[in-house]
């Protein structure tokens, strides 16, 4: 049984997601109300005009959008009470490594503050049973050139890396001290791959950037096309995030471990050079590639790898959609939402394609 999600288990549960405006938060909120959960967001507005979060109105197919900042506990404690929740996402971040590197205090105080709120909160409300709290792939030692298991020694060194690693360490002080015998509260930390998928319109990011130069008919600019990055569709770390919410809730193993990777299989870690030709190739749109220099900037790792052993082993989730998939996805959501503006029912269709396979 391969990727198996339990709809019967989410119809009715009540679920909290922080960051329910973002890219991933949105494609989650949609993927949770097809299973029938009641939801709960709470996140800052939108940062990108467009969003996916307007554009397939979010706010009308969850229970409740909260507009409010992670780092204010005691809203964030309240609306978590409120909403009776008793499984949590925690996405809410400041997700951008070249943004960290401009405001550096900022994403430490997001990502950390953010990230110790949430683990407090779900500490201090019993009704918890379940909570996956989001970090990233880049919380690694990257100075070894290697395929990264859950188990490796974490690094981190711009400041979004870092702010994660000290997310990591957090949990696993909270773990050891306050949950390590709360049989009915269960908690893990996941790290994904690269993720991609259609309604993506941050800033400094490979798709939504090739889109957005296409529009404005300008060159697209690689910062390091040369960068092997695990790419994956946003629908198969949500789908590892759901089974394994489930599984936590549910204790289907006797010793649940705490992190988890969710990441491609290593064919489709590829270059980001790769990626943009495919795109161009499918777009007939010609692409120059050229590599810039920003001394303010330092560069990203050159490599990075991901092990999907364990989710494989544990949990029975395994990606998919190939990258040739993947990148047709994307290509066929925005040609779609461009021609009928119904980005709801154009994630919901490829989310029920995504579970039939």
């Amino acid at each position: 049984m391969n990727n198996f999600i339990n709809k019967k288990f989410w119809k009715n549960k009540k679920v909290f997601v922080t960051g329910h405006t973002g890219f991933k938060g949105s494609w989650l909120c949609i993927f949770l109300n097809l299973l029938g959960a009641k939801v709960t967001g709470y996140s800052l507005k939108p940062k990108s005009t467009p969003n996916l979060y307007n554009l397939a109105n979010i706010k009308k197919i969850i229970n409740k959008s909260v507009i409010a900042d992670v780092r204010d506990y005691k809203n964030l404690f309240k609306k978590i009470k409120e909403s009776k929740a008793e499984i949590i996402f925690h996405l809410a971040a400041q997700p951008l490594v070249k943004e960290s590197y401009l405001n550096p205090k900022e994403t430490f105080d997001i990502n950390i503050n953010g990230t110790m709120n949430i683990i407090e909160c779900i500490r201090n409300v019993p009704k918890i049973r379940s909570s996956v709290i989001i970090t990233t792939d880049k919380v690694y030692n990257i100075s070894k050139n290697k395929i990264f298991k859950e188990d490796d020694l974490l690094g981190g060194k711009d400041p979004y890396s870092a702010s994660k690693v000290c997310c990591e360490h957090i949990f696993d002080s909270y773990l050891k001290s306050f949950f390590k015998n709360k049989r009915n509260q269960r908690v893990a930390t996941v790290r994904a791959g690269n993720v991609i998928g259609g309604g993506d319109y941050s800033k400094d990011r490979l798709i939504p950037d090739i889109y957005r130069s296409i529009k404005s008919k300008r060159k697209i600019i690689l910062r390091n096309p040369n960068s092997v990055r695990p790419w994956q569709h946003v629908l198969e770390p949500l789908s590892g995030y759901i089974i394994l919410a489930e599984s936590l809730f549910n204790k289907k193993n006797d010793k649940i471990e705490p992190n988890w990777n969710f990441g491609p299989n290593i064919n489709s870690c590829k270059s980001v050079k790769y990626i943009a030709e495919k795109f161009s190739k499918n777009l007939n749109y010609k692409i120059e590639i050229i590599k810039i220099k920003n001394k303010n900037i330092k560069s990203e790792t050159d490599l990075l790898r991901l092990s999907n052993h364990k989710s494989k082993k544990y949990l029975k989730w395994h990606p998919k959609w190939n990258l040739k998939k993947t990148i047709n996805k994307i290509i066929e959501w925005n040609a779609e939402v461009k021609k009928t503006r119904e980005a709801q029912s154009i994630c919901s269709k490829q989310i029920l394609e995504y579970l039939k396979n």
